[in-house]
């Protein structure tokens, strides 16, 4: 008697079945990712808009009618862009290092490490659902200052671009900052020694022209500043630096975080035990 042959062919032991690219494991992260901010949808995106609406009204009320025009923009308006950037780049940081760090923290790292992903899909995915809150955020934002700033646009390729981008920066920053942290303690070092400085003192509630010459030439070399720098020139048409410095900048930045961060994954530093 012939015994039947299975015929079926499995790949071979740690061989990908899903060829280049594992489109719907790397879609399932991302929606795993966008889905844990969006069930805490008061804390992740109502709280960040209500701050930065009663900063927006502490400032006007407070200074506004005082202040003079910057650069021809009321200040009200030159102030409303700043706020909105500065909002988008701390839910962005924190979205991925909040992930990150309470996964490990809980022990179900495993979780996003087992699965048939690569470390460049890991990242992509990660990184991708911290763009989607900060650019949420900076929608949310600008719809609630709306019926109080008049917030023409008038250039919308660095609205967009520098929106995406600088969301993209600190979300990757943020991944960086969850996979070094060990506990709550690291990350909130991070964000209180790195990102509120950057942010704080890169022309968010004022323009870098008023500052002495000194203080000028370091903000140059902050990149933050280039980012709210280039928002806000998709606002108002106004820049106090190189949109095209802005640009370039934004771009290697993000290449050189988005290396750094694909191979924290591909070395697995402080996430496999």
């Amino acid at each position: 008697m012939s015994v039947a042959t299975d015929e079926r062919h499995f790949p071979a032991s740690g061989m990908r079945r899903f060829g280049a690219v594992n489109w719907l494991g790397t879609w399932t992260l991302y929606l795993k990712e966008v889905r844990r901010f969006w069930k805490v949808l008061t804390q992740t995106v109502v709280a960040p808009v209500i701050t930065t609406l009663l900063y927006l009204a502490i400032f006007a009320l407070s200074v506004g009618s005082l202040r003079p025009a910057v650069h021809g923009v009321p200040f009200v308006e030159f102030l409303a862009p700043g706020l909105i950037m500065m909002t988008m780049i701390q839910n962005a940081f924190a979205n991925t290092s909040s992930s990150l760090l309470i996964s490990k923290v809980q022990g179900n790292i495993v979780d996003i490490l087992m699965p048939p992903l690569s470390p460049g899909e890991l990242n992509f995915g990660i990184a991708m659902a911290g763009v989607t809150r900060g650019v949420l955020v900076g929608l949310v934002t600008a719809a609630g200052m709306l019926p109080f700033v008049a917030m023409p646009i008038a250039h919308l390729w660095a609205v967009v671009f520098f929106s995406i981008g600088a969301s993209l920066m600190l979300s990757l920053l943020g991944m960086i900052g969850g996979i070094w942290s060990e506990k709550f303690d690291h990350l909130q070092a991070v964000t209180n020694f790195v990102i509120l400085p950057l942010t704080f003192l890169s022309g968010t509630f004022y323009s870098v022209d008023q500052l002495p010459p000194f203080a000028h030439e370091i903000t140059h070399w902050n990149p933050v500043f280039y980012l709210i720098d280039g928002f806000r020139y998709g606002f108002t048409g106004h820049a106090d630096g190189s949109v095209q410095t802005g640009v370039i900048l934004t771009v290697a930045v993000n290449l050189v975080l988005w290396i750094v961060s694909d191979q924290l994954f591909r070395r697995g530093y402080r996430l496999k035990g």
